[in-house]
């Protein structure tokens, strides 16, 4: 048999096609399918070197309908072979050595004990077998392909030309170093996730506040990315995400909030107004009491301006105590705390006792949250450390998107976000996706000190009220929706 023009341009494209290739699994099949193909056989297996065994990767045989580990399911009913002289696998495993059989039942050479046990059982007839060693370019064994009953025109077994020795073991070779390529990628990749690991654990452990955050602001980017997805396959959405872009964006969710790891704690776990400033309070206005007393006692007030000034320290106390954990401040309240903070007590020496320091006015003053201007200013910088912290470390190409999609993840549409002002022409899909999710769990999170929980339906319609001043895009806000109502179905 002369090998055909068709035959090396077929060869050729095969090169070319593993080398564009990035999936373990595809290029397994790869090999397989192409080595069949090539050979014009009936049957193949490829095996992978696994410990000191061969395991069954990949099966299939055309005339009777098998098909088996294509997509990469474990083939779990078939024994791994052991690296044994007499197996005719094993033995080109161990030897390095192109084995081409004409006919099994006619060959003393290797124990074909298993291949005719296997025929008594499913009623085909194994004859002729060409096998071949994987070895990449640093002599590494990465496997073994095994080619079964190779066939003329008619359909006819006939035993495997001599000639396709050297082009299967150069399509083996070939397809054994993409895939360490593979694996060289897959280790670049796992080392990349255990330094993001490393980096959320050691966020989420810096704060009962934040520890489910970072998890749900990936799996809602999932979520989006996988609606996304299935919408496009409809033809409804031009957008796509492949699990490698999908990939991207939940890595980059990881990173979002890398920036707080130098955010201080006093700030990150805030619960209240006055937080652990509110025993210091307490601790005061116990020494105010003490010191209208002393007054009291030594005739500068009488008993009744003393208890005139007690009840009013146990009603300014409480009052303290309950707008200390309010989320917010409204009008009447904030000039309450205005007039507070003008009480003091004076010593006859002149000493000074205000009830309240400037520092607990300013806080207890705060309309919203628990925040003053200032710290909400050093907590809108995490973006910015997130960026730096980011720059720092080094994205291969594909990954290179990444760093900016995180750090840009409060900026909004018309250009009212932060730290950049960034405008919708400026910011990726991924970027969006990553705000709405941000905002949704920001909104539903249970583990906030500073509020309480808002539902899905009323987070929603804020998100939905913030499309229409233009900071987020409306389409992702109702494919978010679209996306949990799918999520809480299944």
């Amino acid at each position: 048999m002369q090998l055909e023009y068709e035959d090396f341009q077929k060869i050729l494209k095969v090169g070319i096609k593993l080398t564009t290739e990035k999936d373990r699994n595809r290029i397994l099949y790869f090999i397989l399918k192409n080595g069949m193909e090539i050979t014009n056989c009936d049957a193949g297996t490829l095996y992978l070197c696994e410990g000191d065994a061969l395991t069954f990767k990949i099966m299939k045989t055309f005339s009777m309908g098998i098909s088996r580990g294509i997509d990469g399911e474990p083939i779990t009913d078939m024994p791994p072979v052991p690296m044994r002289e007499e197996n005719v696998c094993a033995y080109t495993a161990i030897h390095r050595e192109i084995v081409n059989i004409a006919d099994v039942y006619h060959s003393d050479r290797f124990d074909f004990s298993g291949p005719k046990q296997y025929d008594k059982l499913t009623g085909y007839h194994t004859q002729s077998q060409l096998v071949i060693p994987l070895e990449n370019n640093e002599n590494e064994l990465l496997g073994v392909l095994q080619l079964i009953n190779a066939l003329d025109d008619n359909g006819n077994v006939i035993p495997f030309s001599r000639q396709y020795d050297i082009i299967i073991r150069s399509l083996g070779s070939m397809a054994a170093i993409e895939l360490t390529n593979v694996s060289y990628m897959e280790e670049l990749k796992a080392q990349l996730y255990s330094f993001v690991e490393a980096l959320t654990m050691a966020l989420d452990e810096r704060t009962p506040y934040n520890a489910a955050h970072t998890r749900n602001v990936e799996k809602y980017a999932g979520l989006l990315a996988d609606h996304i997805a299935f919408l496009h396959e409809r033809g409804e959405c031009e957008e796509d995400f492949d699990w490698e872009r999908k990939e991207k964006l939940q890595l980059a969710a990881l990173l979002h909030d890398i920036g707080k790891m130098v955010v201080p704690l006093s700030i990150m776990n805030r619960a209240t107004r006055l937080d652990k400033g509110i025993v210091q309070v307490d601790a005061r206005f116990e020494l105010l009491k003490a010191l209208y007393e002393i007054d009291m006692l030594k005739g500068r007030i009488t008993k009744e301006e003393y208890n005139d000034y007690v009840e009013d320290l146990n009603a300014e106390l409480d009052f303290i105590h309950k707008i200390d954990v309010m989320g917010y401040l409204d009008d009447e309240n904030y000039e309450k705390v205005c007039r507070l903070a003008e009480k003091r007590h004076i010593k006859e020496d002149g000493t000074v006792t205000s009830y309240i320091t400037p520092q607990e006015t300013e806080y207890l003053s705060i309309r919203k949250g628990t925040l003053t201007e200032a710290d909400r200013k050093e907590m809108e910088n995490h973006v910015v450390m997130t960026e730096k912290i980011l720059d720092k470390v080094h994205f291969n190409k594909n990954f290179a998107t990444v760093p900016k999609w995180a750090a840009a993840h409060h900026e909004f549409l018309n250009g009212s976000g932060y730290p950049k002002r960034l405008t919708e022409k400026e910011l990726s899909l991924e970027t969006r996706i990553l705000t709405v999710a941000d905002i949704y769990d920001a909104l539903t999170a249970t583990d906030r000190p500073y509020k309480k929980p808002i539902p899905k339906d009323k987070a929603i319609s804020i998100l939905r009220d913030m499309a229409d001043e233009g900071k987020v895009e409306m389409r992702l806000v109702n494919w978010l929706s679209e996306a949990l109502d799918k999520n809480e179905g299944e």
